[in-house]
């Protein structure tokens, strides 16, 4: 199998984990805004396949998500999210596969950069909207209830990146 196709089979692999796990987290009441689910698969892509696949999984996972769950709704989270979510794959993807960063700084950048420009598109949206952008809902939605789903993601994401990396690798069971 070529190397194109190998990416693509991985990218459709996190996709399908970013909807399979908000939908579990939607069927039994967890909280998604406070774990942030669909952030962690379009993360992992970044990391493991590039920024170019983890923007484009961070662009689908919210689209798919909504379209066929309805969750989260299109506009104007969903839209908002698009944007959040592919920059968490492209400055991940760039920063560590592009040997820029190590995994920590990577994700604490594309953390802030992502939250950034969510910021920037719910401005956008809501103002369009006619809705207006208050930014200490803004502010609260985003760093206060999420603060827990971003230590869940600095612990579990450098976990999960050096499994997958072996499994990628064939070394499953070589211990380093």
């Amino acid at each position: 199998m070529n190397e194109k196709t190998k990416g693509l089979v991985w990218a459709s692999l996190f996709l399908a984990i970013g909807i399979v796990i908000p939908y579990i987290f939607h069927v039994t009441g967890l909280p998604g805004q406070v774990f942030l689910p669909m952030h962690i698969p379009v993360i992992l892509c970044g990391l493991i396949l590039g920024g170019k696949y983890g923007l484009l999984v961070g662009v689908l996972s919210p689209l798919v998500n909504s379209a066929i769950l309805g969750m989260p709704p299109i506009f104007p989270t969903g839209v908002a999210m698009v944007f959040e979510l592919a920059t968490y794959g492209f400055i991940t993807g760039v920063l560590y596969k592009g040997k820029k960063y190590n995994i920590f700084m990577s994700l604490i950048i594309a953390m802030i950069l992502g939250r950034v420009v969510s910021g920037i598109a719910n401005y956008i949206l809501l103002t369009v909207g006619g809705s207006g952008f208050i930014l200490s809902a803004f502010i609260t939605g985003t760093f206060v209830k999420g603060v827990w789903g971003m230590i869940i993601q600095l612990i579990l994401i450098p976990i999960l990146v050096k499994v997958i990396e072996k499994v990628k690798k064939g070394n499953v069971l070589v211990n380093e």
